[in-house]
């Protein structure tokens, strides 16, 4: 029998700030207070901010974009190599999957093995590859498309876009207490304390 995923009752709590100002001290606070799981919901983008949320890790972006990459050049080479008759065993082992004959082309005498006309393909195919594998790897990573997160279940959030500042500390952090964290938020000077729920 299968067993359901237990979660916190709570999503977390969720502090409102009037100024960017003190949302940023907020976030720095929550952050040397030792609280790992937060956010924080800005109407426009503030570096100071985005900064101190971030974890100041490396994106796993740059490596699934190399890998990409790298697949589409072999198989763009690997393409054009079978396809000019260069690899007779991938034409056997192709003819004898697929009933397949491939027709080389003899270009002016030239070997079937000419890489050099063989970059250009390779060069597309390996930017085609990575900028798939860069938007592909993007969404996953953010956890996209997301058309439903808890925060949203509190009224006043709707005010993010307008002009107010959100602080979102989570339940899954270690540090995490119901009592504790929202005497911590208050502390902190907060138009308004609330807690979001799933």
């Amino acid at each position: 029998m299968a067993t359901a995923i237990s979660r916190p009752a709570t999503y977390g709590l969720m502090a409102e700030f009037i100024t960017p100002q003190a949302l940023y001290d907020a976030v720095k606070a929550a952050k040397a207070e030792g609280y790992e799981k937060l956010d924080a919901h800005m109407p426009y983008p503030v570096e100071d901010i985005c900064h101190e949320v971030s974890n100041h890790k490396r994106s796993k972006v740059s490596m699934i974009v190399f890998i990409g990459g790298l697949t589409g050049a072999v198989f763009g080479f690997l393409f054009q190599s079978w396809a000019m008759g260069a690899l007779p065993w991938l034409q056997d082992l192709t003819s004898q999957i697929f009933n397949y004959q491939g027709y080389p082309y003899n270009i002016g005498g030239r070997p079937y093995l000419s890489w050099p006309a063989f970059i250009p393909v390779t060069f597309e195919l390996t930017v085609l590859f990575g900028a798939f594998s860069a938007v592909i790897g993007m969404f996953a990573l953010n956890g996209l498309p997301s058309p439903y997160h808890p925060v949203f279940n509190v009224e006043r959030f709707s005010r993010h876009s307008v002009d107010r500042f959100f602080l979102v500390l989570e339940s899954e952090d270690p540090k995490f207490d119901q009592a504790e964290t929202r005497s911590f938020l208050e502390g902190l000077g907060p138009e308004e304390v609330m807690d979001v729920d799933w």
